[in-house]
């Protein structure tokens, strides 16, 4: 090894023990991904009766994973080499500003189109990592379902995770976290719905979706948050979340069933540059940790040409 690197490695060290050190806690935030055998008669698609360990399919915006082996033999044994065919948007999974592409009506101010924003291969490592910055309603969501035994309804009358409610992350809750609000940080928004991650492969009926009737960022929540940024001139990093789509269900499903005024999230926050993680897991630990904003968010994002996002492996280090 010669000196450079061993400067190198020396730094790399430092850093590592900086955030990664003695008495330390890691939190995985990101839930496995299931793997199925290709189809004999399409090895694009998955044969779900072919499933990989415990895997079960589970609703997606593209087709299930599919994984297939090949070997590469020595006289001790052989390597085993997987191919992998996934969906960008599947399971825990980054949406960078390229993800939605916004219409002349939708574009604000200076905002960049979709193909000048960033995509995957654009994103460097300060894009990727930053210090958390929790919101956590999961007490207030908890509160909602008891009224119907701990279980989500899709009728807003039994359980109720619409806008005017203050079952969903507020306005108030972002005002109360705006000192906190800098370049760079990781908004985590704790709302304890990752407990009903898809129990099953029919989107609409299942629990996590329940009819778009879920927990998540509110439009005026939203409108804050950009008032926020705009008003002290800084970018947070991103937001991550533990629903489908950072969106309250009634953001995300808009005015009537042909997407109307929907994703409001997406549409005013992408063209901004910030990024989004979304079906995340374990925000409860990251809240029961003893200084959440001493947490460094790491975004285990893939790094393909063109892409909009990607399934991610994300984790929380805190001190």
């Amino acid at each position: 090894m010669n000196g450079k690197s061993i400067v190198t490695g020396t730094v790399l060290a430092l850093i590592a023990f900086s955030v990664y050190g003695h008495g330390s806690l890691s939190i995985d935030l990101s839930h496995p991904i299931p793997t199925f055998e290709p189809s004999a008669d399409d090895p694009m698609k998955a044969d779900l009766s072919k499933p990989y360990f415990d895997s079960v399919p589970i609703p997606t915006f593209g087709g299930q994973a599919v994984l297939s082996f090949t070997k590469f033999p020595t006289s001790d044994g052989h390597f085993s080499l997987g191919t992998i065919i996934l969906a960008e948007h599947h399971g825990t999974h980054l949406d960078t500003p390229g993800h939605y592409v916004n219409n002349a009506a939708s574009l604000e101010k200076e905002n960049k189109p979709a193909d000048q924003r960033k995509h995957t291969h654009d994103l460097n490592a300060n894009d990727l990592i930053g210090h958390a910055v929790l919101i956590d309603i999961s007490g207030r969501v908890e509160m909602e379902l008891a009224k119907n035994g701990g279980v989500p309804s899709s009728d807003v009358t039994v359980t109720d995770f619409s806008n005017t409610s203050a079952n969903v992350i507020t306005a108030d809750d972002i005002a109360a976290v705006a000192d906190k609000i800098k370049n760079g940080v990781w908004l985590v928004l704790n709302t304890g719905w990752s407990k009903f991650y898809f129990s099953g492969p029919d989107f609409a009926k299942d629990p996590y979706i329940n009819g778009f009737n879920h927990p998540g960022m509110s439009k005026e929540a939203v409108d804050k948050l950009i008032e926020i940024m705009d008003r002290k001139g800084v970018l947070i990093g991103g937001i991550i979340a533990d629903n489908i789509g950072i969106d309250s269900g009634q953001s995300a499903v808009g005015d009537d069933d042909k997407w109307t005024n929907s994703w409001y999230a997406h549409v005013r926050l992408l063209q901004r540059g910030v990024k989004f993680v979304e079906n995340a897991t374990n925000l409860g630990q990251l809240a029961m940790a003893k200084d959440p904003g001493k947490c460094t968010i790491v975004v285990g994002a893939p790094k393909h040409v063109a892409g909009t996002g990607g399934p991610s492996r994300v984790l929380a280090l805190c001190k």
